[in-house]
């Protein structure tokens, strides 16, 4: 892991130095980190991109940051509590999704049931924004499969000189929950300083039946941000936060967490203009290390066994790329990197056998992550060029994988043999193009190759139930990587229908074919390895299969009326196949749609809408999935600025208290008063808001 650290530190020392022997030429504004995918730039964005961008606007205190998806057509969420949330866009999920930090920065969940995905590390109220890439359509930050989620934070040198902060505090009723957030910058032309600190506690939510949830969650957060002008043209910046998680439910697992202690940093530079030709070189280099206990002891079976699991996760990385301009093409060059490494037993202390206690305990140790290791280093090139009207984007991409795990469990090595080292060489690519039809309508047509090396947990995975069923998962080290070959079409654009009204709209229609898709199936050769007389009797195992496809489409329409109202409406549909199993793939969302109405003033803003999700009878049987019912909610959020500096946000969530669960929540386990169904989500819920700036 040193050796990483310092190859990285010294690649970013090396285009600090490159950089300060260039003449600069051109006088230009202080130097911005390419944290953004999407700048605006109809020529360099990636096709097929959404960016949402009101939260600091609009806060409503949302839970943690996957609550901030909830509003992104075409997005869901997995729900095993009210804090390990993981989101879901077009039926792509974990590692399907490519989620980063700011252009870049990874932390990665040290559970292997996901109470710590990487949604729970950062504090919400320190994004600005969340874009989205819809698809493998750029190859420029990593392996992607089904789409790139950036989550991007204040950039310091937007923000207003001199020393300001902002402070909040929000409630919740239904849960009893309370936010609160300070933060402190300093900002000048040399340098810049920020520094906040958060603070989260939720009790258990009640549906609309009254039925407590366990859900109940805390966790205290900070973060420091240096950014530095080493020139006209040149900026570095380091990043370091620290979330502290305590004593969370997870109504739908077996365990809960005791504590998740995880650490980021990052140190970005970027130095522009450095010639006629090359317009830029940046530099990422980034740490983040998660340390996680799990276990039983508020649970119904602690009597006869006491499980604790600590386990950790590290991961570091980074990234150099140049741009190069050559009249009308934009070349992007680089090399990245993801190094990820995970430890961890779960120690059982038996206290009952046969149904008698023991006079003497029996302590058993279980390996979970067998000390596994999964390496990508990637090389890309991506251009794009435009020709009148036409913006055209092609990119290649290839990742070195190497996985292996150095300390297997008997039977696992039993069954695959000691080595279970694998390397891969993976080629991805795109091919896209934008047209402007009109000046205010545009055309996008894309394909997209992407590929998805197996995860930890499909690999290494050793008995544990992993999956939203009950089976016990065996890992399968000499997966093949998973492929999806994508294509999309779409248009979007507005229409001034008069000087007071517009109407805006998005359509976009989607295909994917699946190749070597990461499944499970049952193996009745292998028995059940724990518990060995509880159901299911026999234990899934990872394995590819051979015919898969996905197919979907979202639409957008607004209409604003006389400069400050609206109306509008969003829906999104996916439809997943499983060819192999005839069923639907698992984890596929149903039809869901939105109608809004709201006015936009300088100083108030206010919206309604009216939720509907369909049933979904698309489901995968073999995964224990059930047919769920639709349902209908309706919420109403407001909000305005009260004096100087003082803004107040007020919702009513879930207005009408609906009973309803969402398809894509795991069910309930090991809790004394439930059966195994799907999780209910929150009844009635009305939250507050208020921010002062300074």
């Amino acid at each position: 892991m040193k050796l990483h650290i310092s190859l990285w530190l010294c690649v970013l020392s090396i285009c600090v130095s490159f950089s300060q022997t260039q003449k600069d030429t051109t006088h230009t504004n202080r130097t911005q980190l390419p944290e953004v995918i999407v700048t605006g730039n109809t020529n360099t964005d990636p096709t097929f991109n959404t960016v949402k961008n009101d939260y600091q606007k609009k806060g409503t205190q949302p839970k943690n940051v996957a609550d901030l998806f909830s509003e992104i057509n075409g997005f869901s969420a997995i729900k095993r509590g009210n804090y390990a949330i993981d989101p879901v866009f077009r039926a792509s999920a974990y590692e399907q999704l490519n989620v980063i930090y700011d252009g870049g920065t990874k932390a990665v969940h040290a559970c292997p049931n996901r109470m710590d995905p990487i949604t729970t590390h950062v504090i919400p109220e320190e994004i600005e924004k969340i874009e989205v890439v819809k698809g493998p359509y750029t190859v420029r930050y990593g392996a992607t499969f089904g789409g790139i989620v950036n989550m991007v934070t204040k950039d310091p040198n937007k923000l207003e000189k001199g020393f300001h902060g902002k402070t909040s505090v929000g409630y919740e009723t239904n849960g009893n929950a309370l936010v609160s957030l300070i933060q402190l910058q300093h900002v000048s032309n040399k340098f810049n300083l920020i520094g906040n600190v958060g603070y989260r506690d939720f009790d258990d939510y009640e549906d609309g039946d009254n039925t407590t949830i366990p859900s109940a969650f805390r966790s205290t957060d900070y973060g420091l941000k240096l950014g530095y002008n080493l020139s006209e043209n040149q900026y570095i910046q380091g990043h370091w936060r620290q979330s502290f998680g305590r004593d969370t439910k997870h109504a739908a697992l077996q365990m809960d967490t005791e504590f998740d202690n995880s650490s980021i940093a990052s140190l970005d530079y970027k130095a522009e203009n450095l010639s006629n030709n090359l317009k830029s070189i940046t530099a990422k280099a980034f740490y983040s290390y998660v340390d996680h206990l799990m276990t039983n002891e508020n649970r119904p079976n602690f009597n006869m066994v006491f499980a604790s699991s600590p386990v950790t996760s590290t991961t570091i990385g980074g990234k150099v790329e140049t741009h190069w301009l050559f009249n009308q093409l934009n070349l992007y060059t680089g090399v990245d990197a993801n190094l990820i490494s995970r430890e961890g037993n779960r120690t059982r202390t038996i206290k009952m056998m046969n149904g008698n206690m023991l006079d003497e305990p029996i302590i058993i140790q279980d390996k979970i992550w067998q000390d596994a290791e999964l390496n990508d280093i990637g090389i890309f090139t991506e251009a794009n060029y435009q020709i009148n009207k036409t913006t055209f984007t092609a990119g290649l991409r290839v990742d070195f994988v190497n996985a292996d795990a150095k300390d297997l469990e008997d039977d696992f090595a039993s069954h695959y043999g000691n080595n279970v080292s694998k390397s891969e060489t993976n080629v991805s690519g795109t091919i896209s193009l934008k047209h402007k039809i009109t000046p205010k309508a545009i055309l996008e047509v894309a394909f997209g190759r992407g590929v998805r090396t197996a995860n930890m947990a499909e690999r290494y995975i050793n008995h544990f139930s992993v999956g939203q069923d009950s089976y016990e998962y065996l890992g399968n080290p000499f997966l093949k990587p998973e492929i999806n070959n994508q294509f999309e079409i779409g248009f979007k654009g507005y229409s001034k229908l008069n000087n007071t009204n517009n109407f805006s709209y998005q359509f976009s229609a989607f295909y994917s074919v699946y190749d070597n898709y990461i499944s499970a199936v049952v193996d009745p050769s292998i028995p059940r390895k724990f518990m060995s007389t509880e159901e299911p009797l026999y234990t899934k195992v990872f394995t590819n299969i051979d015919d898969a496809y996905k197919t979907g489409f979202e639409f957008m329409v607004k209409f604003d009326i006389l400069k400050d109202y609206y109306l509008k409406n969003e829906s999104a549909y996916v439809r997943t196949k499983n060819k192999d199993f005839g069923e639907s793939l698992p984890l596929n969302p149903p039809f869901n749609s939105t109608f809004s109405i709201g006015i936009e003033k300088e100083l108030y803003w206010a919206k309604a809408q009216y939720n509907i999700t369909s049933k979904q009878s698309h489901i995968a049987p073999s995964f224990g999935e059930t047919e769920t019912a639709g349902y209908e909610t309706f919420d109403v959020k407001m909000g305005a600025t009260l004096f100087k500096n003082f803004t107040l946000g007020v919702a009513c969530l879930n207005l009408f208290d609906e009973t309803y669960t969402n398809h894509l929540n795991f069910s309930y386990r090991n809790q004394a008063d439930f059966d195994m169904s799907p999780i209910t989500e929150p009844g009635r819920n009305f939250t507050a808001f208020l921010q002062y700036k300074f």
